[in-house]
């Protein structure tokens, strides 16, 4: 009998990969099933480890969904970084990319992208995660006080920034639900994001 590609164990691993490992095929089971039909040991063997060795790096599946969230909010920031390299300073074109990159992560990965925001009741007590959220929504900050000419976060800079990160948070979530297609509606990303950061930057 054949061995099964997704359960035949890897012939040698490092240590270190391990816990990346395992992380990547839990991402692909709950992009596949969902995290509420994630167990560890089908993320074991889709890694391609024994059963014990998640309990090297991770207590249970909490912990384990919660790494996977992690590397998601992880991938998204440095996604937005890698967007704003060679864009001008002080450009709005700076300001729609953050929003293509949050939309665009949503649509690439929406049960990770689910996830991150809905993981568990204990997701505002894990420090890591929280932080990482708020290294993402402070760079949005940073480039809306940009856009005015500041190094310095202000009150009208926090405002802005969230209301730029409330519209592109519930278009992804519209998309990804499918909803737009129910109704419908055509939407050009590009126009609506680039009209929507002028409006919202407009007495910057």
């Amino acid at each position: 009998m054949k061995n099964d590609p997704d359960t035949k164990p890897r012939a040698s691993y490092h240590h270190g990969d391990l816990r990346a490992q395992l992380i990547e095929a839990t991402r692909q089971l709950v992009e596949e099933k969902g995290p509420d039909h994630l167990s560890v040991s089908e993320a074991s063997r889709r890694a391609g480890v024994s059963t014990a060795a998640p309990y090297k790096h991770f207590k249970d599946k909490d912990d384990l969904l919660r790494a996977v969230a992690f590397e998601g909010m992880a991938r998204q920031h440095d996604q937005m970084c890698a967007a704003l390299g060679p864009l001008p300073p002080r450009s709005l074109a700076r300001i729609s990319a953050l929003g293509h990159v949050y939309i665009g992560f949503a649509r690439a990965e929406p049960a990770v992208f689910r996830l991150m925001f809905g993981l568990s009741d204990d997701h505002a007590g894990d420090a890591d995660l929280v932080q990482k959220g708020h290294e993402t929504f402070e760079l949005v900050q940073r480039e809306v006080a940009a856009f005015r000419g500041s190094d310095v976060i202000e009150e009208i800079d926090l405002r802005r920034a969230f209301q730029l990160w409330s519209f592109v948070h519930g278009l992804s979530f519209l998309m990804i639900d499918g909803k737009l297609q129910q109704m419908d509606l055509p939407v050009d990303i590009d126009a609506m994001l680039d009209d929507i950061g002028r409006r919202v930057m407009a007495d910057a």
